[in-house]
């Protein structure tokens, strides 16, 4: 099977990617937003209390709900700080079950932006407007460009999430399904949008050290993970913390991520880096 269709039905499975999308740049905020937004990230905790109400909201799908204790949801929002009021992108962020629960915490004050680039959006399955439609979710904007041309306020955002995504920034498609896309120059977009103290965190699924970059991921679609470290510092962000809620040290780091004895089971990396 074509190894972007393989990538792509795993991740529709779990996700539901939207079809619903915007391909131009985002509208300016207005003038007294701009004021507000060229301010420096808010620093503090997450809030727990917000992140519980998110979990427990009645008009989430069930099927999310379900999700909740093997994606390790609630870690994942504590560990990114997310709490009511964040402008925050949801990186290729598929058919939106992070980018809901971030809606969620964040509140009609914040903002999260669904970014995906066309290959995501054009197997995003059959639930758009479930998801985002009828204004579902009116605090989520949804954005679809390459990555090397997305474009973003500066200053505009507290936080950004990657999660098992961005390892296909190096991906190298045998037979071409996939862009050549350039993950220095796509967080050279991302990285300017973002506030001082801004958090940004990554989880993938962890691959062995050594080898090509390319040439594992599309094999694996795995990345080690002193390739995500290496990649993000060299964009400006330091590099703060690691998690390990999604660890699973039964995996041996060999097998293809959608292999049936590891499905949903791999041993996964979660670093968390800021904005000085």
């Amino acid at each position: 099977m074509n190894p972007l269709r393989l990538l792509l039905i795993g991740v529709v499975a779990t996700l539901a990617l939207p079809a619903c999308k915007r391909t131009e740049t985002p509208t300016a905020p207005a003038a007294s937003d701009q004021a507000a937004e060229s301010e420096p990230a808010a620093t503090g905790v997450a809030d727990v209390a917000a992140i519980d109400a998110a979990l427990a909201n009645p008009a989430r799908f069930p099927g999310d709900r379900e999700q909740d204790e093997t994606r390790k949801s609630k870690e994942l929002l504590v560990f990114l700080g997310a709490r009511p009021g964040m402008h925050v992108i949801d990186y290729f962020s598929a058919g939106g079950f992070n980018t809901e629960l971030l809606s969620l915490v964040v509140g009609p004050e914040g903002r999260v932006i669904a970014y995906n680039n066309e290959p995501y959006a054009k197997f995003s399955g059959s639930k758009p407007q479930e998801r985002f439609g009828n204004d579902r979710l009116p605090n989520v904007e949804q954005i679809t460009a390459p990555p090397e041309e997305l474009s973003l306020p500066d200053e505009s955002l507290d936080a950004a999430l990657f999660v098992l995504s961005y390892h296909d920034l190096h991906w190298r498609s045998k037979d071409g399904s996939w862009p050549q896309t350039d993950p220095a120059a796509a967080l050279a977009r991302l990285v300017p949008a973002l506030k001082r103290g801004a958090v940004v965190v990554v989880v993938d699924h962890v691959a062995n050290p050594g080898g090509d970059t390319g040439e594992i991921v599309d094999t694996l679609h795995r990345i080690d993970p002193e390739i995500i470290k290496r990649d993000f510092e060299a964009a400006g962000l330091t590099f703060e913390s690691e998690a390990n809620f999604l660890r699973n040290p039964q995996d041996d780091h060999t097998k293809q991520v959608f292999d049936a004895s590891i499905r949903g089971k791999t041993d996964r990396v979660v670093m968390r880096f800021v904005k000085k």
